[in-house]
């Protein structure tokens, strides 16, 4: 059976509004290029599709006057017909409706638009019936907010970790990050959570809403609510190209044989359905690719795009090469990183030459004199114990009236990367070191990472260290900044520094330490560990009683098979007191260090902003708490942590609910931000929002974050030992906004390796089973969180087999009602009501398209199901380490 209602607005997918369908589906067909295309009157004469963009000039007047607007454009991942731009005010995004609109920009290009007049914006009701009134915002957590600590191999959140794998659904445009933001559901304003979802040729699009007839009628009785109205516009111009223009994908032939284009141009079709489809020349492609077109069915290649033209629905490229099979780690990871433009190619002489030669390298004798002397100090690291890049060490001796002087070491990255040198440029425009499940893209050669400047122990190594006199409370008595020379006793893994906290009187066997340098006992590291572990408790306390908060996500660490590099299972990684005794710290010296610099170079210091929350987005968080009663307290950072931590039991149902709400309170949040203190005027636009503090910034983590390295010269001047270089703010505004954006792609490969493992591991394990709690009710669908592995997934009431299910309203709250078909003739039908916050029982399957896998429900009342809580470790990982 089927519903008229539910085929509207069907057009071949990625044909342009306004565009003629000359392909069918998925487009491969004829473009308005071809001769074949055009009707006799225009022949000769191309019309175009994409308007013309205006010239710089009108563009800057525009900006200016306040005509035109600028933003970047996000493409929502599931509706790639559908893109939108913050608005400037906080408010509602702006709506940019089909591929013309959109004028050839791409997800993350810098955009101008121009309103179009009211007639023509989007038609929404205030109930948000329509889910795409918000832009598919990707999980934008800072890591101060959720955490950081990198789990595999020195191993992604906002963060450095794999933030939660959000996964794709059914449907087949399934996101930029292979793991569909859930933005259906969550991320357009969670108030979409709470309402139903009449779905017009979404997703659903054609599918019976039930197998029973009768209870179809449920959903056309409802009244529609009053109508208002989404602004919306056009995009006039790209002001910088942001997207890397490569994309992923798979060649095909062009449906028409007898065309010109056939004998000329193969067509490219990017697994990223926001990228066009891409003509390309056969020469570029294999010999026999014409020929044996389905040999290559299942290669993944890569693509550039060139051009693309105003009169032609798809751009042009040119195939950059073969990756391999599709659904293979390395392809899949190599099309990843390319499509993010992370630089992975070895790194050239030019930038080796810059390194020492003479190995093995000492510390030149004068270095000794510049600097302080911590050798006979008793200094250790505590890392994951995979790690090789070790950044910081830490240092804590009791001193008189019972406080203690505790020292934060850090690398001195900036002695080897001399400004203005290959090494330094090579360094800059990569900005970040990007941790893949599997391995690490550093940012700097791995005779810096690994050998040069971590802190490997027992070697003599510069750093640059922040020290204080504490109380046992963790106040400040007094501080020290300046160059070093440190000797690292022993290298602790976090494990090791766990069992010296839980088992603080226990005498630790050796063989369940590393070795520990002659000078220093291992009973004196214990007593540091301890001592470090007393303080950072009471500097955590006092930073949520002055109005930190920290919303802790699910996150997923794997364990590899070592021959074949296949995921062989996986784990929620834990976030324990070791953990948090170095983020206290990290934190510590990153905020000494925002206030040294700002103090001495007011217009010239890198540091660190967190904006509060989008406005709209939290207004709708705000209104759904309401709805569900649930008592939180939205006014400041502070306030939601407060009502994070009272609002919920520690039972295991009131543990679910908690972390389907962190979830729900991340979506509003936005990026924290490095910027240049000299180009914001207003200083209340500094502040760290998560962390609630007036100035923040980076200067724990020089090995894999650039930002750092400008820190640390920053503060090299601040203290006399160099020349700051006479740089203007506007100059350094635009290197942190390059470390923003290559921060932002390293999140979303991180978070995309993760979800290639785990759709990997679905596939060669699965199916998988847990427990889930629902987080958003549709008319047709339902949103869980999966718990025993932190992914979200939509399951869909047609994949389920049911007689029947009806969406209703009970007062405020959505609700489905399931009737399963009986499992036998003697039983009669199961009823099961579907609503926020129940628990229900999933699988998650691997289809039978490369890398995809589903959620199905299981019958209320089957065997077989492991308690989530069994294998879940919880929270979420420290913010400066890996």
């Amino acid at each position: 059976m089927s519903h008229p209602d539910y085929r509207l607005h069907l057009r071949p997918l990625g044909t342009p509004r306004g565009a003629s369908s000359l392909a069918g589906p998925r487009g491969v067909g004829a473009s308005p290029g071809d001769k074949k295309s055009k009707s006799k009157t225009t022949r000769g004469k191309k019309k175009s599709i994409f308007e013309t963009y205006l010239s710089k000039e009108d563009v800057s007047e525009g900006l200016k006057r306040g005509t035109l607007i600028q933003g970047v454009l996000r493409i929502n991942p599931k509706k790639f017909h559908e893109a939108f731009i913050p608005s400037p005010d906080g408010d509602r995004d702006i709506f940019i409706d089909g591929v013309v609109a959109r004028n050839r920009a791409l997800n993350g290009d810098l955009v101008v638009v121009n309103l179009l007049p009211e007639e023509q914006w989007k038609v929404i009701k205030p109930e948000s019936n329509d889910k795409e009134t918000e832009g598919a915002y990707e999980s934008d957590l800072p890591e101060e907010l959720c955490g950081s600590h990198l789990l595999q191999q020195s191993l992604k959140g906002y963060n450095d970790s794999p933030d939660v794998i959000i996964e794709a659904q059914f449907d087949d445009s399934d996101s930029e990050d292979g793991h569909g933001n859930m933005q259906n559901a969550l991320v357009d304003g969670v108030k979409k959570l709470s309402v139903c979802v009449h779905e017009k040729g979404k997703e659903d699009a054609g599918a019976p809403v039930t197998k029973d007839e009768n209870t179809f009628m449920s959903q056309d009785t409802r009244a529609l609510p009053e109508k208002s109205l989404q602004r919306s516009a056009k995009v006039v111009y790209i002001l910088e190209k942001k997207h890397s223009r490569a994309a992923t994908g798979f060649l095909k032939l062009l449906a028409d044989k007898n065309s010109e284009l056939f004998r000329k141009y193969a067509l490219f079709s990017p697994s990223d359905h926001r990228v066009p489809r891409i003509y390309v020349p056969l020469k570029d492609c294999p010999q026999d690719f014409v020929t044996r077109p389905k040999d290559y069915a299942n290669t993944l290649f890569i693509c550039r795009i060139v051009d693309w033209k105003e009169d032609s629905n798809f751009a042009l490229g040119q195939l950059a090469k073969s990756l391999g099979q599709a659904g293979e780690i390395e392809p899949e990871t190599e099309g990843i990183l390319t499509e993010y433009g992370v630089d992975f190619s070895d790194f050239s002489s030019e930038v080796l030459e810059c390194l020492p030669q003479d190995l093995p390298w000492t510390i030149p004798p004068e270095e000794f004199s510049k600097r302080r002397d911590l050798r006979k100090d008793c200094v250790f690291t505590i890392d994951p114990s995979t790690a090789r890049d070790l950044d910081d060490a830490l240092s804590c001796k009791p001193v008189a009236d019972g406080n203690f002087e505790v020292g934060v070491h850090i690398a001195d990255v900036s002695y080897f990367v001399p400004e203005g040198s290959s090494l330094d440029k090579v360094a800059a425009e990569r900005a970040t070191s990007v941790y893949l499940v599997q391995k690490v893209v550093p940012m700097l050669p791995r005779l810096l990472c690994e050998e040069l400047c971590s802190l490997n122990p027992m070697t003599d190594k510069l750093t640059f260290s922040v020290i204080w006199t504490l109380t046992p409370k963790g106040k400040i008595l007094s501080e020290w900044f300046g160059q070093t020379v440190i000797r690292s006793c022993t290298k602790l893994s976090y494990e090791h520094a766990q069992s010296m906290i839980e088992g603080p009187t226990r005498k630790i066997p050796e063989e369940e330490l590393p070795p520990v340098s002659p000078e220093h006992t291992s009973e004196e590291v214990h007593r540091a560990v301890l001592n470090l572990h007393r303080i950072a408790k009471e500097l955590r306390q006092q930073r949520f009683v002055d109005g930190a908060l920290r919303l802790d996500q699910l996150k997923l660490a794997f364990t590899l098979d070592h021959e074949t590099g296949l995921p062989q299972g996986c784990h929620i990684y834990e976030y324990r007191d070791s953990n948090k005794l170095v983020e206290e710290f990290m934190l510590l010296a990153n905020m000494a260090v925002a206030r040294k610099i700002h103090c001495a170079f007011p217009e010239r210091a890198l540091l660190r902003r967190h904006p509060p929350p989008q406005t709209k987005m939290l207004n709708d968080l705000v209104e759904f708490c309401d709805q569900m009663g649930l008592p939180m307290d939205f006014s400041s950072a502070g306030a939601l942590n407060k009502s994070l931590m009272e609002t919920f039991g520690d039972d295991k149902y009131s543990l679910a609910r908690k972390e389907v709400l962190t979830n729900m309170c991340s979506r509003p949040m936005q990026m924290a931000l490095y910027f240049c203190s000299g180009v914001l005027q207003d200083q209340a636009q500094f502040r760290h929002y998560a962390l609630n503090v007036p100035l923040y910034t980076h200067f724990t983590s020089p090995i894999r974050r650039f930002a750092d390295v400008l820190v640390h010269r920053l503060l090299a001047a601040t203290l006399g030992y160099r020349e700051l270089q006479d740089v203007e703010p506007e100059a350094l505004q635009k290197q942190a906004d390059h470390c923003n954006d290559r921060r932002m792609a390293s999140k979303r490969v991180q978070e995309l390796s993760t979800s290639l493992f785990f759709a990997i591991l679905v596939k060669e394990s699965g199916p998988l089973e847990s427990e889930a709690m629902v987080m958003g009710v549709l008319s047709q669908a339902f949103d869980v969180l999966v718990l025993r592995y932190g992914v979200q997934k939509r399951i869909y009431c047609n994949a389920l087999p049911l007689q029947s299910y009806r969406f209703q309203k009970v007062g405020k709250k959505p609700e489905l009602t399931l009737v399963w078909e009986p499992e036998d003739a003697e039983q009669g039908p199961a009823q099961q009501v579907v609503s926020i916050f129940s628990l229900v029982e999933v699988v998650l399957r691997a289809e039978a398209t490369a890398l995809k896998y589903s959620a199905i429900l299981k019958r209320p009342g089957t065997e077989g199901l492991l308690d989530w809580q069994d294998e879940q470790g919880g929270g979420d990982l420290a913010e400066e380490q890996d």
